[in-house]
């Protein structure tokens, strides 16, 4: 398992010792099951699990998209993802952005559309180094669907992110990426993203 904790300082190995420590403790394994859809991710045995666990508030979670049932989170999330229509893509801002974002929302204000166990399509907590995951938002397109980063996330990522857009065989995708700098609005954004090129602007529509 390579998913961080959106928190970002919590992974598998931790989960399976606090598990072994207190086995009534909020660590609990859950089995996979059958696998109903490799793309969104969903599984038998999650769907089953989180539908007991939150009453049938919530009845089916996808671990691989942001738009199609989205995993739930608290509020400890280190970023949050959101999709921009008009860019036809996704950007992710960390806790410590104080800025407007292209979402035309602040962190902030994000955070309640994310956190708060609910399950809203367009929006999900992170952990920051999740953008590295071969499994980042899969069912969208992955990496190639990222158009804006705060740049003080994507310096602190950029080893790692161009690492990999070069596995993806883009290793220019690192330069189509927008920060603040490009823009804070999607009107900005988006002529940012045509004067590069960005694959985004290609792709099928994540919305409907």
């Amino acid at each position: 398992p390579e998913r961080i904790g959106m928190c970002g300082a919590y992974n598998w190995l931790d989960g399976k010792a606090s598990f072994q420590i207190n086995p009534t403790g909020p660590n609990q394994p859950i089995t996979k099951g059958e696998v109903l859809d490799p793309l969104n991710g969903y599984y038998s045995g999650i769907n089953d699990f989180v539908s007991t666990a939150s009453r049938g508030a919530v009845t089916q979670v996808s671990c691989y998209s942001l738009m199609n049932n989205p995993m739930t989170a608290c509020g400890c999330f280190e970023a949050i993802a959101a999709m921009l229509p008009q860019c036809n893509g996704i950007m992710v801002v960390n806790r410590d952005f104080l800025g407007m974002t292209p979402s035309g929302m602040k962190f902030t204000t994000l955070a309640g559309m994310a956190g708060g166990g609910m399950q809203t399509p367009g929006f999900m907590g992170v952990s920051k180094h999740y953008m590295t995951s071969p499994k980042l938002f899969m069912a969208e397109g992955g990496l190639k669907r990222v158009v804006w980063l705060p740049k003080m996330l994507k310096e602190e990522l950029k080893d790692k992110l161009i690492q990999r857009c070069k596995e993806i065989g883009m290793p220019e995708l690192y330069d189509m990426i927008a920060t603040e700098e490009q823009g804070t609005t999607e009107e900005q954004i988006l002529t940012f993203l045509k004067e590069k090129g960005h694959p985004a602007l290609e792709m099928e529509t994540s919305i409907g």
